[in-house]
């Protein structure tokens, strides 16, 4: 198919960018970035008028009742900021950018899952619009950003709204899970021939740092808002006041997640920061390999310092010197990356455009915030420390740090995302009050270290530093008012841009129109030379014939940039693996996430088991049962929807060559679900040993016996053997047995699920001198454990037959005969649920 004939039926799938409808439907890797940008932007303006409000508050020291906030209110303030500063506007506007360029870096022509991308985005929408809804049911969160237990279960906080941002958290963590999955599979699977990962642009390796760390991390969130939605929803009793341990555990949970999620806010910030000082000092970074190296460690050490948030606890000093100790380790690779920039800056021939000045300062502002950092990652230190606004400085200095490069990764990008140039005075005036404004409103604060963090009484000879820190925060905020108006005039009436307007880049993202056409190239990027060149489909199917010149346009390991003049790319533009054109249109995202909204919001007006009372309680009903029939119906046509990704054999796909897009997906999939269930599995074993591991055995009733438990292990064991026979008579084209075994599977699935509500059943109605009223969710620790992760495992048993029940449906139809790559795939699922069953039964059962 000709060029011309390839763009008119792409654009035919897609809606005109100018109407609204576009912005529903499109899963184009490029429009969900922008929408990211977009909608982080909306919740720094949700988020900032919070600050706002609350630096207000601390203009003097008040009494309760007095100024513009009472206490309810400065509380829910103070969470609701932190908590959308830094789940619905620092990572999501990094993954804004990452989903614009990342493809064009790689040489890609979309994410590997256009639909879960835009999925994703809309995931991540819904999910801050249910944090928002949470303000009119009652009250929202209040109990800090950190969340921590026993402050978050009903008895303390017992307004529906803590339970809704409870769920707009999980909904968060959803998006996540599935553009982290996108992400990893894209950038392995589908860079340019030639690119290897150690030659990849430093921003693309940033991310697929920070998403392989957000795919651990936010598994074990997960675990710490299913566990937490359960207290609040079910009635369990993890962290109850009674709990053993419970406040310890959340501190556990929430921390193996919230210490890797500063690197994961600043790691993106790292990457437009080299990139940009790589243009603007038109020299390479120096000492890449090491910097890579050292971003590589930091990511895997990231894992291994969660307790030093945890000096205040009652953990060993022991316990606490080994952490102190990794705590200054993980400085070390910051230290090598960050002289590896300001040497950058010394060889090269800087030029101060706003792009340069925004990372720039991000650079000076990280040193400042990591220097204070290490004064708590000391255990006497941070005994002094902890709790006061030392520690709100130092965090914002890192965070809002890392934002400060983004900022300029949106100037530095502007005119690839519109093609116009951005008001380069305006650039600079929006840097001067960002920067004041930045250091005017944290600064103080170290100076003001005594006041108690999270109120708003403080010693009266503070007031001065706080009131200049309310300056700096309202100049802070207005120099985004500078930054909105020159980007958005400058986006209709701003000068052309060339396709590279910077004179030293380096990556491919620039040797493309801007903005780039639907497919971001014509023909096949290509790296094998070491540099980019572009080739026709004669020249990939003569198998890279080296004889033929196409044209460089930028070096593959972020060097100089190399032009021939004259030459442009070819236009031809082919695909080697599937004769249809790629899609770029889907609405069922959209729907799914719509339902998912619908769902949990239903799902928050039931209190410890019941609906709330009166007509309120037939209105979350009504939204619960709506929401799982259109989330389940939408899933299902997405599902059914013919849909053609991006899928080209003419890549680099080391280490997975062999490995189809689809299965690394589920095993990067797995990989998260292994820690999620790690982590109930965690928490189990650690209430256990707070509680006392043969004491325990005082909590559970004599009539919960083992068989049940060895009978579901049968049935499981059997219906994975049913699984491979389904795979055989697949590859084997025999129709018959196909089917048979997939309702084989079904049925035992089935089975597991009855056997398992008759064991409930059972249990809940026990009558025993020590639990005359049952034993359900609520009775004890023990049974909470019990109930609630074996009630996880039972839904991915559910979640299975859901599947095979489609996977019969179409099977019926003929599908999948010589094809026996979807049900491997399923095959992948239902093991690892098998798996999992047999560490939970000796552990439940036995021991």
């Amino acid at each position: 198919m000709s060029a011309d004939g390839t763009s008119r039926l792409a654009t035919a799938e897609l809606p005109d960018a100018r109407t609204l409808k576009r912005w529903f439907v499109t899963t184009n890797h490029k429009d969900v970035g922008l929408l990211y940008v977009g909608t982080s932007l909306f919740f720094l303006v949700f988020g900032g008028v919070l600050a706002l409000l609350m630096r207000t508050q601390l203009w003097v020291s008040r009494a309760p009742g007095e100024g513009l906030l009472g206490p309810a209110a400065y509380n829910q303030a103070v969470s609701a900021h932190g908590l959308l500063m830094v789940f619905w506007f620092l990572s999501p506007l990094a993954i804004g950018l990452a989903n614009y360029v990342v493809p064009l870096q790689i040489g890609a022509k979309d994410l590997a899952f256009p639909r879960l991308n835009a999925l994703s985005y809309w995931l991540y929408l819904f999910s801050g619009l249910l944090f928002g809804v949470s303000f009119f049911q009652g009250t929202s969160f209040s109990g800090g950003w950190t969340m921590y237990a026993p402050l978050n279960v009903p008895t303390f906080m017992p307004s529906l709204g803590a339970t809704t941002s409870v769920f707009a958290l999980i909904l968060f963590t959803a998006s996540v899970t599935v553009g982290g999955v996108n992400f990893i599979t894209t950038i392995h699977r589908m860079r340019a021939k030639g690119l290897s990962l150690w030659r990849m642009p430093l921003f693309t390796w940033t991310i697929l740092l920070t998403v392989w760390m957000m795919l651990f991390a936010f598994a074990a969130l997960l675990a710490a808002l299913l566990v937490l939605s359960s207290d609040r929803v079910l009635g369990t009793m993890y962290f109850a006041q009674s709990s053993p341990g419970g406040a310890l555990l959340w501190t556990h949970l929430f921390w193996f997640f919230g210490h890797p999620e500063v690197y994961i806010v600043f790691f993106p910030a790292l990457g437009v920061m080299a990139e940009v000082f790589q243009t603007f000092t038109g020299r390479r970074i120096v000492g890449r390999k090491w910097f890579i190296a050292a971003m590589i460690l930091v990511a895997v050490q990231s894992f291994f310092v969660w307790m030093h948030h945890m000096f205040l606890t009652s953990i060993s000093l022991n316990v606490k010197t080994i952490f102190m100790a990794t705590t200054i380790g993980i400085s070390l690779p910051f230290d090598l990356m960050v002289f590896a920039l300001i040497y950058t800056l010394k060889k090269g021939d800087t030029r101060f455009s706003t792009p340069f000045l925004f990372n720039f300062g991000a650079l000076v502002l990280f040193i400042l915030g990591g220097i204070t950092g290490v004064f708590l990652g000391a255990v006497v230190l941070d005994y002094e420390f902890r709790g006061t606004y030392w520690v709100v400085a130092h965090f914002h200095y890192v965070m809002v740090g890392g934002v400060t490069a983004l900022i300029g990764g949106i100037y530095y990008w502007f005119p690839k995302f519109t093609g116009r140039m951005y008001d380069e005075f305006l650039g600079k005036v929006h840097f001067a009050m960002y920067f004041v404004g930045f250091n005017l409103l944290y600064f103080p604060m170290f100076v003001a270290w005594e006041t108690p963090r999270r109120v708003f009484a403080y010693q009266t000879s503070l007031e001065p530093w706080h009131q200049l820190a309310t300056v700096g925060g309202f100049l802070l905020g207005s120099s985004f008012l500078v930054m909105f108006y020159n980007l958005y005039r400058s986006a209709w009436a701003g000068e052309e841009a060339p396709d590279d307007p910077w004179e030293y880049a380096s990556t491919a993202e620039w040797a493309v129109p801007s903005p780039p056409p639907l497919e971001n190239y014509e023909g096949y990027p290509d790296y094998t030379e070491g540099e980019l060149r572009f080739l026709d489909e004669e020249t990939v199917r003569a198998a890279h014939d080296e004889s033929s010149a196409p044209v460089g346009a930028a070096a593959a390991d972020g060097g100089t940039v190399v032009r021939r003049e004259g030459v442009t790319p070819p236009a031809t533009a082919v695909d080697t693996e599937h004769d249809g054109h790629e899609s770029h249109a889907s609405v069922w995202p959209v729907v799914v996430a719509a339902g998912a909204f619908l769902t949990l919001l239903g799902a928050s007006g039931i209190r410890q088991g019941s609906l709330v009372d009166g007509t309120a309680g037939g209105v979350y009903l009504g939204l619960l049962v709506s929401g799982a029939v259109v989330t389940l119906g939408s899933l299902v046509a997405m599902t059914a929807e013919p849909f053609d990704g991006p899928v080209v054999a003419w890549a680099a796909k080391w280490p997975f060559g062999d490995v189809e897009n689809t299965k690394l997906g589920m095993w990067v999939f797995l990989a998260s679900d292994v820690v999620l269930f790690g982590a109930f599995v965690g928490a189990y074993a650690f209430v256990r040993v707070a509680y006392g591991w043969q004491s325990w055995h005082d909590l559970i009733p004599a009539a919960h016996v083992p068989l049940p438990g060895l009978i579901n292990t049968y049935l499981l064991l059997t219906s994975s053997f049913s699984v491979v026979v389904a795979m055989v008579a697949a590859r084997e084209e025999k129709p018959r047995l196909l089917i048979g075994s997939l309702v084989a599977t079904f049925a035992l699935g089935v089975g597991f699920l009855i056997n398992k509500a008759l064991e409930w059943q059972h249990l809940f109605h026990v009558h025993e001198a020590a639990f005359p009223t049952g034993w359900d969710l609520s009775t004890n620790i023990a049974s909470s454990t019990f109930y609630l992760t074996t009630g996880l495992h039972g839904a991915h048993v559910a979640v299975g037959l859901l599947i095979t029940l489609y996977m019969i449906g179409r099977a019926s139809r003929g599908a999948y005969l010589g094809n026996d790559e979807p049900i491997e795939y399923f095959g992948l699922y239902w093991h690892f649920v098998d798996v999992v069953w047999l560490f939970l039964f000796p552990l439940f059962y036995i021991l």
